[in-house]
């Protein structure tokens, strides 16, 4: 052999036992970062004595796309007066816990807000979806929200518009919130690129018959997945976020422990047993699909539990300082411009017109389960107006159910494969929904034998009360007869 092929085979060799060597070390050093992270948040946890009972702070862990807004709107502000809301704080905590006496925190934070919170007054309810349909669902949205802009004529006039006017406004805007603040700019550069190059063509535009693979007018969903972007943010996005380990995470090491789960699969095991621990140790937990049980169990769990704390007085719960009570809306910035109106505007409307404040603290409850499904009627039909407002400005993308269909097996695999721990986290949660089913039959079935115990109780005092009041109206009778007697 030619001595200088020798010399590349022998550094070719070198070189890769280098690389494996140093992959090998990188795997052990991602391994420890994995493992004392999750011993550490394991030995964090605090064993509930009743995970069931309601304490003073309800912290709504909203994973997105999963309509939890749905809930906040049609649950929630019906059951919190708005002075104990806590300040929004979809972007960052706004306010400070250990001065604040608010009972309500909604937020797409991921669980290491809760090192911010008094652990031991908190608890915590959230609501799953399956995976595949929150990708789609996130895919869809980043396209929805992002082509609001395509009002404006390019890029440059919208981003500063959006900047000019989310200076002006005192709510969060949908670009300030996680995880839309990553998304949105991101699918809204890419609609801008596509349309300007569709007008540069003028013609050979070619229209697909599915709205997932549009090219020219839309980043088709198989290119949207394997993004960087959907990578860091999109994939396996319930389970980080429950973990607390999310890009918009409140714990230092958070980045180097997710980078470490994303390039080594294997240690995806250490960060699902924390989710799984934390969704152990939840109030409630929620499934999207299972929308009409989900929404009653809620009612049941937790709507009875915040009317009756709310009747009762706490002193050690006093009302919300004005000077922290302000609450930040969530609004899109182009609005005041674009023909559609904002979310937060729309939404407020339909609230509003439904009685959005908090209604009587004595309702029942069925009244607050007819007070939600009247609730969700409406914001649904405002949604779906905004959608198709939102499409038309790149029509012909149409995204619903039919459509989804017609994603071919090889993306819906891929989606699949992506989201591994979400797939295996959302199993567990459905186990823990099952649970909680037979666990609230239970307590209706206890209910009504104390009741029917009740009744049987009261049944037999009321016939006592009746033979004593019998009886001594009738030594009364036989006393007035004997006098009668004697008179006569």
């Amino acid at each position: 052999m030619d001595p200088t092929l020798k010399l590349c085979a022998f550094f070719l060799l070198l070189l890769g036992l280098v690389n494996g060597s140093f992959a090998e070390n990188d795997f052990g050093q991602c391994e420890g970062v994995v493992k004392r992270w999750t011993s550490s948040s394991l030995d964090e946890e605090m064993t509930k004595e009743d995970k069931h009972t309601l304490r003073d702070l309800l912290f709504f862990l909203h994973v997105p796309r999963t309509g939890g807004r749905t809930y906040f709107h049609c649950f929630l502000k019906k059951l919190y007066p708005s002075y104990l809301e806590c300040p929004r704080s979809y972007d960052k905590l706004r306010f400070d816990p250990s001065k604040t006496k608010c009972r309500l925190l909604v937020t797409h934070d991921d669980y290491s807000i809760t090192s911010k919170l008094p652990r031991e007054r908190t608890s915590v309810v959230t609501i799953l979806r399956d995976p595949v349909d929150r990708v789609f669902s996130t895919y869809e949205f980043s396209i929805e929200v992002a082509a609001r802009f395509l009002v404006h004529p390019n890029l440059t006039s919208a981003t500063k518009m959006a900047l000019r006017l989310s200076s002006k406004t005192k709510g969060v805007s949908t670009l300030e919130i996680w995880p839309w603040k990553y998304l949105v700019p991101w699918m809204r550069e890419d609609l801008f690129a596509r349309r300007d190059a569709r007008y540069s063509r003028e013609h050979n535009i070619i229209e697909s018959n599915d709205s997932y693979d549009m090219e020219d007018f839309a980043m088709p969903l198989q290119e949207y997945i394997n993004d960087p972007v959907a990578l860091d943010v999109v994939h396996n996005g319930a389970t980080f976020q429950v973990a607390g380990l999310t890009n918009n995470s409140y714990i230092a090491e958070a980045h180097e422990v997710r980078h470490c789960v994303q390039k080594y699969k294997t240690l995806g095991k250490y960060v699902l047993q924390v989710a799984k621990k934390r969704l152990d140790d939840m109030l409630y937990v929620g499934l999207t699909e299972e929308h009409r049980e989900s929404a009653t169990k809620f009612a049941n769990v937790v709507g009875t539990q915040v009317i009756s704390q709310l009747n009762a007085p706490n002193p050690s719960m006093e009302t919300t300082d004005n000077s922290e009570r302000t609450s930040f809306s969530i609004s899109d910035p182009d609005s005041s411009e674009h023909q559609n109106s904002t979310l937060n505007r729309e939404e407020s409307e339909v609230i509003s017109s439904e009685g959005g404040e908090a209604t009587e603290s004595n309702m029942t409850v069925g009244e607050l389960m007819d007070a939600y499904e009247l609730c969700i009627a409406n914001l649904r039909k405002s949604q779906s107006r905004r959608r198709i407002a939102s499409l038309k400005k790149i029509s012909p993308v149409n995204f619903t159910k039919e459509a989804r269909l017609q994603v071919s097996e090889e993306v819906l695999h891929e989606i699949r494969s992506l989201n591994d721990l979400d797939l295996e986290l959302y199993e567990y949660a459905r186990t823990i929904f099952n649970k909680q089913h037979k666990t609230s039959l239970l307590i209706n079935e206890d209910s009504w034998d104390n009741v029917s115990t009740a009744y049987g109780i009261w049944r037999l005092v009321t016939l006592a009360i009746t033979f004593v009041f019998l009886f001594i109206f009738l030594l009364i009778v036989n006393a007035r007869r004997r006098t009668w007697k004697v008179k006569k």
